[in-house]
């Protein structure tokens, strides 16, 4: 797969062949300034990179709740708050 890059106005100027391309396979990195600033990629590389980064969130998660020790409640979590609000230290 090769990389196709663009500058912004270029990418304006031919946006559906990019699409195009994005749908043949081959991403276009669109650069502002001569740095990346965005790119137009086929649909399951973009899926495929939204599942990752759920998948790294859950387990970021999962490690936090198991390294943080005990948890509280919803219900003890919100009367904590209400209790700080209100000037209540009990």
């Amino acid at each position: 797969m090769s990389e196709n890059t663009v500058t912004v106005r270029e990418a304006r100027a031919h946006l559906a062949d990019h699409v195009d391309r994005a749908e043949e396979g081959t991403p276009t990195v669109i650069t502002r300034n001569g740095a990346p600033v965005a790119a137009v990629v086929p649909i399951a590389d973009f899926e495929a990179l939204e599942e990752a980064a759920d998948v790294l969130l859950a387990r970021e998660a999962e490690a936090v709740l198991t390294e943080a020790g005990p948890t509280v409640t919803m219900t003890e979590l919100l009367a904590g708050l209400f209790a700080e609000r209100d000037g209540d230290t009990a």
